[in-house]
């Protein structure tokens, strides 16, 4: 039996230690949150963590609104689904509290006119949180919990193609002990550190441009970020390109289209020219796939659907932001896309049933792609990173974009008691680096022996009155943005 009992919520502002641009927004800084529900588990009180940052212009894409107010409504949709969840009093699931949770939190959204990306993004971390609280109290690894089926999952509630069908049978017996790290080329990003501006230059010695963060972590696979300007664009691949031809490695990437392209005769425009670019005819060989290059207001649109059908030699596309609601991916791959991306903030079970249908439509049709990427918007440990990463594990997802530990100061942000448990517990993840703790990328992989193995990707429990309420820091964080020049 499972029931939510409490749910309290603390934060830290963190700073980038350089600006992040993607789409509309650049970010250099953001409040960072914690979820601590204490949950009863057969009769057992155990407390669960969940951590995200709360980033602008992501979950709306909206360039006229004030993140006071997109804070606001991502704060509102996590304290709407915990209270929610405390309500409900005893399930006999994980899966039966957030089915139930899901389909008050889809009632209650629409009466505050939020978007199912968003109202989703506080219904997963109650998920992730109660995922944890379960796993701690029962002593087992997500990725054991997951194949037995543990929590519950009913992969028929997200389409009814899956009916009586189990988790296990989409995921590879065991969970990866590594994957390779995607490593993110921001739209602003320095290429070599001659075009690090002076006020932009980092003082950590981690590598801050492309040049040096290949050579640092000898890295095999990218995700290259487009503007939206073609010649822009093109020069700035042109650039890469010369500059991996130069490396004694094999390269991959993905191209991000951050639904720059308004409709799809413009990213058509723009594809056609590029692959016909000479310079770029070796380096093209290297795509895996292309990234929501439409907006999510008409990426699953049935104008865009026929258009789509209709362009034979189209590339390789996925859907992201677009995947906001529990068909999407099935819309999506009926209307010519290949797959969908995985991020907790997306949902976890939800995940595991779009990789139960990817893997079901492979078996039926051997000789097209299907793909789950997965990808992360800035995720930091010691709560969030991990946990993705154990999703990531169990789902097979081999390579994942990773860029929290770029645009952030490793764990630097975190007290020293809190650096060093994580790096006693996560040894072959993390590692010493000066002063402070990060991520430890050897050969362009990450280890993820000691995530899988932890409960739910956690190999130590933060205290959490080491950190302040989440409305302190709110307040905080919106004061000095209104007195910063």
């Amino acid at each position: 039996m499972i029931e939510v009992l409490d749910a309290q919520y603390h934060s830290l502002p963190v700073s980038t230690r350089m600006p992040f641009r993607y789409g509309i927004a650049v970010l250099t800084q953001v409040p960072h949150l914690f979820l601590e529900l204490t949950v009863k588990v057969d009769g057992v009180s155990q407390q669960g963590l969940a951590a995200d940052n709360l980033p602008p212009k992501w979950f709306v894409k909206n360039a006229g609104e004030t993140f006071d107010k997109e804070l606001a409504d991502m704060i509102a949709v996590i304290e709407h689904a915990c209270e929610t969840a405390r309500e409900l009093g005893e399930k006999e699931t994980v899966f039966e509290v957030w089915k139930a949770c899901y389909e008050a939190q889809k009632v209650w959204a629409q009466t505050q006119d939020h978007p199912p990306l968003l109202w989703q993004f506080g219904l997963s971390l109650l998920e992730r949180a109660l995922i944890d609280a379960y796993c701690r109290a029962k002593n087992v690894s997500f990725a054991k919990a997951l194949r037995e089926n543990k929590f519950g999952l009913e992969l028929g509630f997200f389409n009814p193609a899956l009916e009586g069908a189990e988790p296990a049978s989409a995921l590879p017996e065991k969970p990866l002990n590594s994957l390779n790290a995607r490593h993110t080329v921001g739209l602003s990003d320095p290429l070599t550190d001659a075009d690090i501006p002076d006020e932009d230059r980092a003082d950590d010695s981690l590598p801050q441009s492309l040049k040096a963060t290949l050579d640092v972590y000898d890295l095999s696979h990218l995700k290259l970020k487009l503007s939206g300007d073609s010649n822009v664009d093109f020069k700035r691949l042109e650039a890469i390109a010369k500059m991996l031809e130069a490396r004694n490695r094999d390269f991959v990437f993905t191209l991000d289209g951050n639904e720059q392209y308004k409709s799809l005769e413009d990213f058509r425009t723009f594809w056609q020219a590029l692959v016909s670019q000479e310079s770029l005819e070796g380096f093209m060989e290297g795509l895996l796939f292309v990234e929501q290059p439409f907006p999510r207001d008409i990426a699953l649109s049935d104008n865009l659907k026929k258009d789509l059908l209709a362009w034979h030699g189209r590339p390789p596309i996925i859907i992201d932001e677009s995947d906001a609601g529990l068909g999407s991916l099935a819309k999506a791959l009926a209307a010519g896309y290949v797959g969908t991306s995985h991020k907790n903030c997306k949902g976890i079970f939800k995940s595991v049933a779009n990789a139960a249908l990817l893997q079901r439509r492979r078996l039926a049709e051997p000789e097209r792609l299907f793909v789950m990427s997965g990808e992360d918007l800035t995720n930091i440990g010691p709560v969030a990173l991990q946990q993705d990463l154990a999703v990531l594990a169990s789902l097979g997802i081999d390579h994942a974009e990773r860029n929290g530990h770029h645009y952030f100061k490793g764990l630097s942000m975190f007290s020293k008691d809190v650096q060093e448990k994580v790096l006693e517990h996560h040894a072959d993840l993390y590692t010493q680096h000066n002063n402070f703790v990060t991520l430890n990328i050897q050969g362009g992989e990450l280890s993820l022996d000691t995530v899988t193995n932890a409960p739910f990707g956690l190999g130590t429990y933060p205290d959490m009155a080491q950190f302040a309420e989440l409305k302190e820091v709110v307040k905080q964080f919106q004061t000095q943005r209104r007195h910063t020049p």
